[in-house]
């Protein structure tokens, strides 16, 4: 399988990415020669990791029956200080919100995930420090 990416520059520091007929506008803050028009590209990085596990933990829950209300992924990234500046760390956190949660098929979704899914993930885990972390918060 094939993906391809056009992505095209439009003006100062923006361009602008056609995604599967999606366009997407990434640019720089102001002090860097951009009018902050769109995220920039490394965060980007961590919206894919979140929707490509997020997407392989949905489709797996569903698989085992397991209901709940809510389901928040958040990523906390370290960045290094000197050129090329890159992601040398990664605390991937799968918040889940629900009644009486089965917290072992939880965790059980996640690393499939984690280990056998998510290419995104497969990836970033070759060259990045990677940590996760399954939180469950229970519904009044």
């Amino acid at each position: 399988m094939k993906h391809t990416v056009r992505t095209s520059w439009k003006q100062d520091m923006a361009f602008e990415a056609d995604i599967n007929g999606h366009h997407l506008m990434m640019d720089a803050p102001d002090e860097a020669g951009g009018k902050n028009r769109g995220p920039r590209p490394k965060p980007l990085m961590l919206a894919s990791l979140a929707g490509c596990t997020g997407m392989d933990v949905i489709g797996i829950l569903k698989k085992m029956r397991v209901e709940f209300t809510g389901f928040d992924i958040l990523i906390e990234a370290d960045a290094t200080e000197e050129p090329p500046k890159h992601y040398k760390k990664m605390k991937v956190i799968y918040e889940f919100t629900g009644k009486d949660l089965p917290e072992d098929k939880l965790k059980k979704a996640v690393e499939l995930s984690r280990e056998k899914y998510c290419g995104v993930s497969y990836i970033y885990k070759q060259v990045i420090n990677m940590e996760y972390d399954v939180r469950i918060k229970e519904d009044n």
